[in-house]
């Protein structure tokens, strides 16, 4: 190994990553602190105003507007099959619908409803606190952003109650 060959250098980087792999006790490798990469892929949001007339009218053949019966509070869909069926839920995990925009956010796209393992946002609810890993395993978001909805929440809850306090002391 006198010169700068490929064979050469293909070793002595291959020795150096040999070394640098630590091992534990029982000779398997320990796990490196790397973080953990994404393996869903991420929500995707259809505009209904990047939609053509002749898209929209499409999707009104296909999908025509039906009244069915759905579960209208907690009481009605507690005992319901589970992954629930009713997808036009505002409690369902699988689409978010805004309704000033009307946009509609898939937030599971490479899953069928079917596969989900958690569909009701109240079943989560109902079960108690979990982390905020879990949360974002079950909302398909980092969580990065899960803390950042959550602080986002609890400052307008704050708001919220220091708006009922000045009311409260008005009327009082």
């Amino acid at each position: 190994m006198n010169g700068n060959t490929a064979e050469d250098l293909s070793e002595t980087s291959l020795s150096a990553a040999v070394r640098s792999v630590e091992v534990e006790e029982d000779g398997a490798p320990l796990k490196s602190p790397e973080r953990r990469k994404r393996n869903r892929s991420r929500a995707r949001t259809i505009s209904v105003r990047r939609l053509s007339k002749t898209e929209l009218k499409r999707g009104q053949m296909l999908y025509p507007e039906t009244d069915y019966w759905k579960p209208r509070n907690r009481a009605e869909c507690i005992n319901l099959d589970r992954p629930c069926p009713y997808v036009s839920c505002k409690y369902h995990l699988y689409i978010d619908v805004n309704p000033e925009k009307g946009s509609i956010k898939m937030n599971f796209p490479d899953v069928e409803v079917w596969e989900m393992a958690e569909t009701c946002a109240l079943d989560i609810a109902d079960r108690g606190g979990i982390t905020l890993e879990d949360v974002g395993e079950i909302m398909n978001l980092t969580r990065e952003r899960v803390r950042q909805v959550e602080t986002t929440g609890l400052a307008k809850l704050q708001a919220l109650v220091e708006d009922m306090e000045i009311l409260r002391q008005y009327f009082e």
